[in-house]
């Protein structure tokens, strides 16, 4: 049996908002996006992001939202990435802190407060 990560779903309250920040201020190519039925994916790399609206009556749905997503997004030049998303307003918890094995990450936030990582040297 082969597996091989196809995509990380990412809840979202105001799909929208959310779909506009990966396409937009993120720039991952959209693959898919139908907002009628609140979904939207993106290309990042060899996976992809499913975007999924959450019913607001939903409170198990709405649980899903606002998390650490143990995602992480590789970037050729962290620091050059990092500067390049605060400018577009991308709210960082901290700054890229290099780690023990060579590489560097920073945590960030998409509209609904899912956390997300940049990876990189």
């Amino acid at each position: 049996m082969k597996f091989e990560l196809y995509l990380v779903r990412i809840f979202t309250s105001d799909w929208e908002r959310s779909a506009a920040f990966y396409r937009t201020t993120l720039e991952l190519p959209e693959v898919f996006s139908d907002a009628t039925a609140g979904w939207a994916q993106f290309s990042a790399g060899a996976a992809n992001i499913g975007i999924e609206r959450v019913d607001p009556a939903d409170p198990e749905g709405q649980d899903l939202v606002g998390r650490f997503v143990g995602a992480s997004l590789q970037v050729d030049d962290i620091d050059a990435a990092y500067e390049s998303l605060l400018r577009r307003g991308v709210e960082f918890l901290g700054p890229p802190v290099r780690q023990p094995w060579g590489g560097a990450l920073a945590h960030f936030k998409d509209p609904d407060g899912n956390v997300l990582t940049l990876l990189g040297q």
